[in-house]
């Protein structure tokens, strides 16, 4: 009904002291109004926030000297026929603290809060670059170079903290190349991408590949229930890895040269997997782990024939 009401607990005799539970509702016409109007306005932001950042991407080349400041390779430069389109260099530093790793996780913390928002607004550029490969074949430009600056910085971070701990150098904050700091990533620019593929090949043609990085990088789980569900995970393969290395520093002041090839190898399929997962290369990834800080060095073109030129 209608009306002012007035709710009174109180003991039968007057004493002090009240204990009870209530619960109360209420409705009201506008509520379905309100609801209407949040969601539009939702909607809206969320328009507006990904139109800024797709003119963001579209003006990251904008500013920059040469042809990729912050993207993919340089225009014009040698591509090795055969060579991957995903390249991951990472130079172990020689005199690794012993104790620095321990807390290299906590000191990369303000990079993990700026990548947070970066690979929203990767996973959202995605999107839109496979709108327009599905219409024209073509990956847009601005959003390549973006999207690389984000994997690039994401590389930097994982080598420097939790993925390798191969450098005692604090990542910069940039999206550029960055070519003095240890590790650095390069993805070739395609010219042209097929247009069917970009339908299947983000999660019916590498689920191979989903199911053997699961194994290396996931954490194993388990549960025992008795009476009271009892839950607990563990490390996965990669984090062992790391974990074996940092404590080698710890106690021989040395990292072993093997694992980190492995681990090297680990983090080059990785990448390779998130390239073409992005839809930014057709090149199938390989199911081979590539050790060492370098690319293995494919065959070059036949003597005194050129390189094929790549954008």
């Amino acid at each position: 009904e209608n009306g002012r009401w007035t709710v009174v607990l109180m003991n039968a005799d007057g004493s002090p002291g009240v204990a009870a539970e209530l619960s109360a509702g209420g409705r009201s016409s506008l509520l379905p109004a309100a609801i209407f109007i949040l969601l539009v306005l939702g909607l809206f932001f969320i328009a507006g926030g990904a139109g800024l950042i797709l003119l963001g991407a579209l003006g990251v080349r904008g500013g920059a000297s040469g042809a990729t400041a912050t993207g993919g390779a340089p225009e014009g430069a040698l591509a090795i026929e055969g060579a991957e389109p995903v390249r991951i260099v990472g130079h172990l530093d020689p005199s690794l603290s012993r104790w620095l790793w321990l807390v290299k996780w906590f000191l990369a913390i303000p990079h993990y809060v700026v990548l947070f928002f970066l690979w929203i607004a990767f996973s959202v550029l995605t999107f839109f670059a496979g709108v327009a490969i599905l219409f024209t074949g073509r990956y847009p430009r601005g959003i390549f170079d973006f999207n690389v600056g984000v994997l690039r910085w994401t590389w930097r971070v994982g080598f420097y903290s939790t993925s390798a701990i191969g450098t005692d150098e604090y990542p910069p904050f940039s999206l550029g190349p960055e070519p003095d700091y240890p590790a650095t990533l390069e993805v070739d620019y395609p010219e042209h991408l097929s247009r069917g593929l970009v339908l299947v090949k983000w999660w019916l043609l590498a689920i191979p590949h989903y199911i053997i990085l699961a194994i290396l990088t996931s954490s194993p789980s388990w549960a025992i229930d008795n009476n009271d569900r009892w839950q607990a995970s563990g490390p996965s393969l990669l984090t062992i890895a790391v974990l074996i290395a940092g404590l080698a520093l710890l106690v021989r002041g040395r990292y072993p040269q093997g694992l980190f090839n492995l681990l090297m190898g680990v983090n080059r399929w990785i990448f390779r997997v998130v390239v073409y997962a992005a839809l930014m290369t057709d090149d199938y990834p390989p199911f081979r782990l590539d050790q060492g800080s370098e690319e293995p060095r494919p065959a070059g073109p036949p003597s005194g024939g050129a390189a094929p030129a790549t954008t």
